[in-house]
C-alpha cells in the first residue's frame, strides 16, 4: 500500500506547510531520525519539525490523503521499536513543540507540549514545592509525548503509578486531522469515554498528542533511602513481599539479583558486603517527623535470616551514594553486553520468588547469563539476556530462551511489557497474552481512529 517515495503532489504540499528549515530532506539529516534504542534503524523519506497545533493537522491530513506513513516520535529513547519508521514515509518530531504553557499550582496541574522534557517538568514544577510522578531512567532526555505514548513509569510508581494515573487530559488529532479535546482539569470526572485512557499508552497507533495536562503532586518533605543485602536472593524477594504487605508503602523498591551485583560490585563508589547475593534499595518519603518510623517500620519488614547488612541515609547526600549502586548497573551492562535483550515483564508481588527461579532454571538450560533487576514492588523486573551473537550457540539459543521467559511470565499471571511497550520488539507475541476476540476489538479501535493504517503502522499488532 505504502510507497517508497513520495508523490510529487505530497512534497508540493509538505512544502508549502512548513517553511524550508523546518522540513528534512536530505538523506544523512534523516537518517539520525530512523532509530529508537531498540538498535533497530529505518531511515524515513523526510522529517517534519511542526510548532503548532494547526501544522500537526495539516501534516497529518495530508498523509492520510496521500496514504503516507506517518510516525511520531520525541527524543528516540524507547527500547522496543516504537519510533522507528519501518515503513519509511514521513517522520514528525515533536522536538520544537517544547513549551510548557501553563502552570497551575492552585489546581495541582501543569500543560504542556509534547517535546518538553520530562526533566524539564520536574524542574519547572519544584519551583512551586510539586512533581509529576512519572520518573523513568531516562527523565533528563526523554519527552512527555514518549511518556504519554507508552505509559512510562519508573522507580516512584510503586506509590505514586504510572503516567495513565498522573494525567487529566489530552489534546490530539486523528489520523484524517480531528482534534480531540478529551479529559478534564479535575481530579473526578466521569462525563463520556475515557480517550484519555486509551490513547495513552497506545505507542502513537490511534492519535498524535499534541497538549497535555499533567496531575502535580506536593514534593515531599522528606525522603530517605534504605539499603538491605541478602545473603540469597530468595531472602530478598520474602522480604519483597514482606514489604509490600504492610501498612507504609515505599516510594520506591528496587532489586538487583546476583548477576547485577557481580557487574557492579568493583566500581568506584560501591560498597557492598562481600557475601551480597541480592540487594534492596528502599526509599520512602513524607513529613520529616515520621521520617524515623518509617525507616524502624521499612527495616523490620525487611529482615529476615537471610540479612547481611541494611543500613539509611541520613542527608541528601547519602541518599544519592546509595542510589549510585542502581544507576551504576545500566551502563556496565551496556558497556559488556552490547546485544543484550532487555524485557520489562511484570508478575503480581507475590510471584516474584517463582519468577526469579525460573529465571535461574533457564539461564542454567539455555547457556545464557541473565540478569535481574527492576522495580520490586511493582513486581516490574528487567529481564537481560546476556548473549554474545559470535557464539553460535548462545545466539540460537537466546530466542527460545526469550520465549521461555514470556511463557513463564504468562504462566504467573503476568504482563509482557510494564513500562517499554509492545513496538515491534514483543509484536509476535501479544497474541499471547490477549485473547482473539479483544485483540480484535483493538484492531477495529485502531481502524476507526486510523482507516487508512497511516498512524505508526506496522507496531503493537502482527
Amino acid at each position: 500500500m505504502f510507497s517508497d517515495e513520495f508523490s510529487n503532489d505530497f512534497l508540493k504540499s509538505l512544502k508549502a506547510t512548513l517553511p524550508e528549515e523546518r522540513l528534512l530532506l536530505d538523506v544523512a539529516e534523516c537518517w539520525t531520525y530512523g532509530f529508537d534504542n531498540s538498535r533497530r534503524h529505518s531511515t524515513p523519506l523526510a522529517v517534519a519539525l511542526p510548532v503548532t497545533h494547526t501544522e500537526v493537522v495539516s501534516i497529518t491530513k495530508l498523509c492520510n490523503q496521500h496514504l503516507v506513513p506517518l510516525v511520531v516520535r520525541g527524543r528516540g529513547t524507547g527500547t522496543t521499536g516504537g519510533s522507528v519508521p519501518i515503513k519509511g514515509g514521513l517522520v514528525m518530531s515533536m522536538e520544537q513543540m517544547n513549551r510548557i504553557i501553563n502552570v497551575d499550582i492552585e489546581n495541582r496541574l501543569m500543560r504542556v507540549e509534547p517535546g518538553v522534557t520530562n526533566q524539564e517538568v520536574q524542574d519547572r514544577a519544584a519551583k512551586d514545592g510539586f512533581f509529576w510522578a512519572p520518573d523513568p531512567g531516562s527523565a533528563s532526555v526523554c519527552t512527555i509525548g514518549g511518556n504519554l505514548a507508552f505509559n512510562a513509569a519508573g522507580p516512584r510508581a510503586v506509590k505514586y503509578s504510572t503516567t495513565r494515573e498522573n494525567t487529566l487530559g489530552l489534546v490530539a488529532v486523528t489520523a484524517n486531522g480531528d482534534t480531540l479535546r478529551c479529559g478534564v482539569k479535575t481530579t473526578k470526572g466521569v462525563t463520556g469515554y475515557d480517550l484519555t485512557r486509551l490513547i495513552i499508552g497506545s505507542e502513537g497507533t490511534l492519535a498524535i498528542i499534541t497538549r497535555a495536562t499533567l496531575k502535580l503532586l506536593p514534593l515531599p518533605e522528606s525522603k530517605r533511602t534504605i539499603s538491605a543485602s541478602y545473603q540469597s536472593i530468595e531472602g530478598a524477594t520474602e522480604s519483597i513481599v514482606s514489604i509490600m504487605n504492610q501498612s507504609l508503602i515505599p516510594s520506591a523498591l528496587e532489586f538487583l539479583d546476583t548477576s547485577a551485583i557481580d557487574l557492579i560490585r568493583d566500581q568506584p563508589g560501591i560498597n557492598l558486603p562481600e557475601q551480597a547475593n541480592a540487594l534492596l534499595l528502599i526509599e520512602v518519603d513524607g513529613l520529616a517527623s515520621g521520617m524515623t518510623d518509617a525507616i524502624r517500620q521499612i527495616s523490620r519488614a525487611a529482615s529476615n535470616s537471610s540479612l547481611l547488612e541494611i543500613r539509611h541515609s541520613n542527608t541528601d547526600e547519602e541518599d544519592r551514594q546509595l542510589w549510585n549502586i542502581r544507576k551504576a548497573l545500566s551502563p556496565v551492562l551496556r558497556k559488556i553486553a552490547p546485544n543484550k535483550l532487555n524485557e520489562d515483564v511484570v508478575v503480581p508481588v507475590g510471584k516474584i520468588p517463582s519468577l526469579l527461579e525460573g529465571l535461574q532454571a533457564m539461564s542454567e538450560k539455555y547457556g545464557i547469563p541473565i540478569v535481574n533487576f527492576g522495580h520490586a514492588g511493582n513486581g516490574n523486573i528487567h529481564v537481560n539476556l546476556l548473549y554474545d551473537t559470535q557464539n553460535p550457540g548462545q545466539a540460537s539459543q537466546a530466542y527460545p530462551c526469550l520465549c521461555a521467559v514470556f511463557d513463564l511470565v504468562l504462566e504467573l499471571g503476568g504482563t509482557l511489557s510494564g513500562e517499554h511497550g509492545i513496538g515491534t520488539e514483543k509484536m509476535a507475541f501479544i497474541s499471547q497474552e490477549i485473547d482473539e476476540h479483544t485483540l480484535f476489538w483493538m484492531k477495529k479501535l485502531k481502524t476507526l481512529f486510523d482507516p487508512n493504517n497511516i498512524l505508526n503502522p506496522g507496531k503493537v499488532f502482527p
